[in-house]
């Protein structure tokens, strides 16, 4: 039987995600009503500029007062889609301290203080939920959280940024220069006027923070992710990797150690494999790999950012919010229990594409073999070029640490037949 009285819904925010929420929840009212058992009801929307005109939102709902909003004592559910750590921060815990379960899509505030903000959920007996903080519409953080509640999670890697795939993408296939690529992602829309967020990892990071802590049931924060932007990134580093048979992506990468004892998170630019799934992913779509003891390899697909399919992400964690609000009950909160030690980079282990500028004389190639050597990097493979005294030497190692690695960039340079270090890139996803 239905419940007659309406869940009242407040919104904060009404731009490009906050609209389509409010737009969906008035065209499928009905359809919503039917899965959750009651009518949802928009109770008011904080914005920013009242002036404006909404579509579809009538005028009387709109408010600049957003603390009053969640404090007036009846909301059932505030969406909060205004991004930022403060007011949001505020209004999030003022929101369960006056009874309403939160869904957010600020992943940028979980990832700082998701802890603190789930502890205030459960101490005010509320949900929280934040499916869309992470790869848009794609389903994952419910899946991790919920579906694989059972299993044991390896390792998660992902392309959770639409921007940086979209400029690598067409760095790539068309052989642009990076700034070549971001300046037609900002034509058409994709990179925002300062891209900083995207292309300097601050966005993944926050992304790859949230994820390893749910794959991992342990805390991790945004300052515990090693983040690598992509800004370096050139046209001759995807010449070499076209050679490997590889291509180039930023990744969000989350992993446990192999004894089991601590993990890792990371963002950087890698090369993988064309033969990895997530080679193929084009355009500003994302993707995350996941890795676990029962079922195997996973791969979740799809658009990671935009109005409609971040709401519908949003959307869907109202619905289970407000089935919890019925039935009285909570979902899954906060799973920290195993507080796994969150190692640094310089324990990192993996492979190198390291690009060499030298001279083009007899010895060159044994001396920086010896350096490798010294520091007990194991070299794969060895490609060198060069005419008019000026060669390039373009080594891939077997898997290092990232600290032993760091120690023979560092010895190479010291070396009077090496110019300079071109590039250096970590190979992932073999």
């Amino acid at each position: 039987m239905m419940r007659t009285r309406p869940l009242k819904v407040a919104l904060l925010g009404c731009g490009v995600v906050g609209s389509e929420v409010a737009r969906i929840m008035t065209t499928h009212a009905d359809d919503l009503a039917q899965r959750i058992g009651a009518p949802v009801e928009l109770a008011g929307v904080a914005v920013r500029r009242p002036s404006k005109i909404r579509e579809g939102i009538p005028q009387e709902l709109v408010t600049t007062d957003a603390t009053a909003l969640v404090k007036r004592g009846d909301i059932d559910v505030v969406v909060e889609v205004i991004g930022g750590i403060e007011p949001a921060r505020t209004l999030i815990t003022t929101a369960f301290e006056h009874g309403a379960s939160v869904v957010s899509a600020n992943k940028a505030l979980l990832a700082q203080d998701g802890a603190a903000l789930h502890a205030a959920a459960e101490e005010n007996d509320k949900d929280l939920y934040y499916e869309a903080a992470v790869a848009g519409a794609i389903p994952l953080i419910r899946p991790l959280r919920e579906s694989l509640a059972g299993d044991k999670v390896n390792r998660v890697l992902g392309i959770v940024n639409g921007t940086t795939n979209f400029i690598l993408d067409k760095m790539d296939s068309t052989g642009a220069g990076y700034q070549e690529a971001l300046d037609e992602a900002t034509a058409l829309g994709y990179a925002e006027a300062d891209p900083t967020a995207d292309v300097e990892g601050f966005d993944a990071a926050a992304k790859a923070a949230i994820l390893a802590g749910i794959a991992f049931h342990t805390r991790v924060r945004l300052d515990d992710v090693y983040r690598e932007g992509m800004s370096e990134v050139t046209a001759a580093d995807f010449r070499s990797a076209k050679e490997m048979g590889c291509t180039i992506k930023l990744l969000a990468i989350c992993e446990r150690a192999a004894d089991g004892e601590s993990v890792t998170a990371r963002v950087h630019p890698a090369m993988i494999p064309l033969t990895h799934p997530l080679a193929s992913v084009r355009g500003a779509y994302n993707a995350v790999f996941v890795e676990s003891d029962a079922a195997g390899q996973l791969m979740f697909y799809g658009p990671g950012a935009g109005g409609a399919p971040t709401a519908s992400a949003v959307l869907g964690d109202l619905v289970a919010v407000c089935r919890n609000r019925l039935n009285g009950a909570t979902g899954p909160g906060e799973s920290s229990y195993a507080a796994l030690t969150v190692s640094s980079m310089g324990e990192v282990v993996t492979r190198y594409h390291i690009s060499l500028d030298v001279a083009d004389k007899p010895g060159v190639l044994a001396q920086v073999a010896t350096v490798f050597a010294e520091h007990g990097v194991s070299i794969d493979t060895v490609r060198q070029q060069g005419k008019d005294g000026e060669a390039s030497l373009v080594v891939v190692t077997h898997r290092a640490s990232d600290a032993s690695l760091s120690g023979t960039v560092e010895a190479l340079r010291k070396l009077d037949t090496v110019r300079g270090v071109a590039s250096i890139m970590r190979v992932e996803g073999e």
